[in-house]
């Protein structure tokens, strides 16, 4: 099973693609950013999103798609801007027909490091050793992004014991 998970921003989206073979195993197919420049408009920002996702989508197949919900905090203006982002995201994933989760931090985390606190570099530090990586994926937006993919499969493999 292949699974994409996302990190949501506007001027950068983290995506992996995680596969859980038979074995139980996880593999880190692909990961990395979509990057939009700083000066580039809103709509075309997300214009850029939507299309380079679709064609991500297209290239690896993934079975299931899994997204970080967004966590408002201090700046309400930027969590504005990053569910935009967000938005287009899953109308990517809606019109590949995907299914798709949607996971709290404190979830994601909780599922990666055992702690729903847990910092950002303990939670970067496991994704690295689930997927018996030689070093922490970077940017941390892809790391985090792979942590998404990773809390799918533990979710529905926990679904899949218990159902």
């Amino acid at each position: 099973m292949l699974i994409l998970g996302l990190d949501p921003g506007t001027a950068t989206t983290g995506y992996g693609f995680v596969c859980e073979h038979d074995d139980g195993s996880l593999e880190a197919v692909a990961y990395g950013v979509i990057s939009t420049p700083a000066g580039m408009a809103m709509p075309q920002r997300l214009q850029q999103i939507y299309r380079t996702l679709a064609e991500l989508i297209r290239q690896y197949r993934p079975d299931g798609a899994a997204i970080e919900q967004v966590f408002f905090g201090k700046n309400v203006t930027t969590g504005i801007t990053v569910s935009q982002a967000r938005g287009v995201q899953l109308l990517a994933l809606a019109d590949a027909n995907l299914p798709i989760r949607e996971y709290k931090p404190s979830e994601i985390k909780q599922s990666i490091s055992g702690y729903g606190n847990a910092q950002k570099a303990q939670l970067q530090e496991m994704v690295r050793a689930l997927l018996d990586l030689p070093e922490i994926p970077r940017p941390d937006d892809a790391a985090d992004a792979l942590a998404v993919a990773i809390t799918d499969i533990h979710s529905t493999r926990f679904e899949r014991l218990t159902g």
